[in-house]
């Protein structure tokens, strides 16, 4: 899966959150902890999803998991561009973001 294809495409329908990590040139490691977060929603929502359905097709429990996975961090992304409309999306709302659903090393 192209973890990092999709959350660039989610990170540029969000403008100046996207501008504000080029500008601190944090965009390419932003990227990366996103498609982490992303890729570990992914396997979490499928390994729920797997547990209730045993059983079902992979494939479309795989899809399904996508959609969970993915509303989560377009909902993050939203609140977060939405705080504070005024003034640019936060850095360090940001990295707090990704912090929290980076899974460990």
């Amino acid at each position: 899966m192209q973890y990092k294809t999709i959350i660039l495409g989610l990170l540029q329908e969000h403008p100046e959150l996207h501008d504000q990590l080029q500008a601190h040139k944090t965009l390419l490691w932003a990227l990366d902890q996103y498609a982490l977060a992303l890729k570990a929603s992914h396997e979490s929502w499928m390994e729920r999803i797997g547990q209730r359905r045993p059983g079902s097709d992979r494939s479309q429990v795989s899809g399904e998991a996508l959609e969970f996975a993915l509303r989560e961090i377009q909902e993050r992304l939203s609140s977060d561009s939405k705080e504070d409309e005024d003034e640019p999306q936060s850095l360090d709302a940001a990295m707090v973001f990704l912090r929290r659903h980076t899974p460990p090393a």
